[in-house]
């Protein structure tokens, strides 16, 4: 199974990257990923001066993360003598190098860093929602490089699609897709405190919990700007996940806090994952995915009761005890259904552990 795919006209052998942050934090963190198949390798994000990161800084929750990280905690001096001339003599895929944050950086780090890299990767994160500067940000990037460079969008940004038209009118190749939720907050109810968090108690979420809104964001995008290249990151665990984000519109995806939650065997895991489920829907390579449009369904208001496979359902009650429609019950050892207080929301069928509740046409 073919899983190239290209991004700013680079070949990655997989579309599998790691996010920007403190797993990809130094040299020795990064050839361990290296090693666990990705297709491309992206930095943490360097800035001139390391970041001073408060502790506790990361977190979890059932299916989510919270932390109070920052940039990297090392120099740019510290990067560039020491890390990365040791990263790319290792490495043998591509390395975009994540950077941040204002115009002012943009011109003390390219310089730098260009000779390290194959592409950039530009946070936005703590530049505000006006888009003039970072339109400045964006040109000083262009005028300094000729490398592929590609600007994050952060969540709070009111119109995701003026961002990116933005980015590639002043010389970007595309964007990634999305950064952390924030403010967020930890509570810690035996201390009666914030568990943690900056000088306000204030965290960044990432994780599962935050896939949704990230795919809102790329397949948007993608409708708007076809052309725009997108790498998709929020919320990725598994192979499947991997799979919507192409679908919706992304050409490569990066995954960290999925890595945090359960392990960083989970970057060989989807690796290895990949081949058996594109085969499972019926696509021929990633690219096969890539290429082929998201429908949109047209809005139906009409009411539609599931239909309940009785050979599969294993009485688990679960579909009883959740709906909101008080619909389902339980008789003679039988799930039933009342058509007639069923409002055919379909929490049930997403919800059932055995798919025995299914769509009636």
């Amino acid at each position: 199974m073919d899983l190239r795919t290209t991004i700013g006209g680079i070949e990655l052998k997989n579309p599998l990257l790691p996010a920007s942050g403190p797993l990809v934090g130094d040299a020795e963190k990064i050839r361990e990923l290296h090693g666990l198949g990705v297709g491309g390798m992206v930095s943490k994000t360097i800035s001139l001066e390391g970041a001073k990161v408060p502790r506790p800084c990361i977190q979890s929750g059932k299916n989510y993360i919270t932390n109070a990280e920052l940039w990297s905690e090392y120099s740019l001096e510290k990067w560039k003598n020491d890390i990365l001339p040791t990263v790319k003599a290792d490495l043998d895929i591509p390395l975009l190098i994540s950077m941040g944050y204002t115009r002012e950086d943009m011109a003390g780090l390219v310089p730098d860093l260009n000779p390290f890299a194959d592409a950039f990767e530009v946070s936005t994160h703590y530049v505000g929602k006006d888009l003039a500067p970072i339109r400045e940000t964006v040109r000083t990037i262009r005028s300094l490089t000729d490398k592929p460079f590609f600007m994050k969008v952060s969540p709070h940004m009111p119109d995701p699609v003026a961002f990116c038209e933005m980015v590639l009118e002043n010389g970007g190749n595309g964007i990634v897709a999305i950064n952390s939720l924030g403010p967020a907050m930890s509570v810690d109810l035996k201390t009666r405190s914030v568990s943690m968090g900056n000088s306000q108690g204030e965290v960044w979420m990432s994780g599962p919990a935050i896939k949704p809104i990230a795919l809102a964001f790329i397949s948007r995008i993608k409708r708007a700007i076809p052309e725009c290249e997108i790498i998709g990151v929020g919320g990725i665990a598994s192979a499947d996940d991997v799979l919507e984000f192409l679908l919706a519109g992304a050409s490569a995806v990066q995954v960290l806090s999925g890595a945090m939650l359960y392990g960083v065997d989970l970057y060989r895991k989807i690796v290895d994952d990949l081949p058996g489920r594109l085969e499972y829907y019926g696509f021929s390579s990633v690219r096969d995915v890539i290429d082929t449009p998201l429908a949109i369904p047209e809005v139906s208001y009409e009411k539609h009761p599931p239909l309940i496979d009785h050979e599969k359902c294993i009485l688990c009650n679960r579909c009883i005890s959740i709906c909101p429609y008080r619909a389902l019950g339980r008789e003679n050892d039988r799930i039933v259904l009342s058509e007639e207080k069923c409002f055919g929301c379909t929490l049930c069928q997403t919800v059932c552990p055995k798919k025995a509740i299914v769509r009636r046409a």
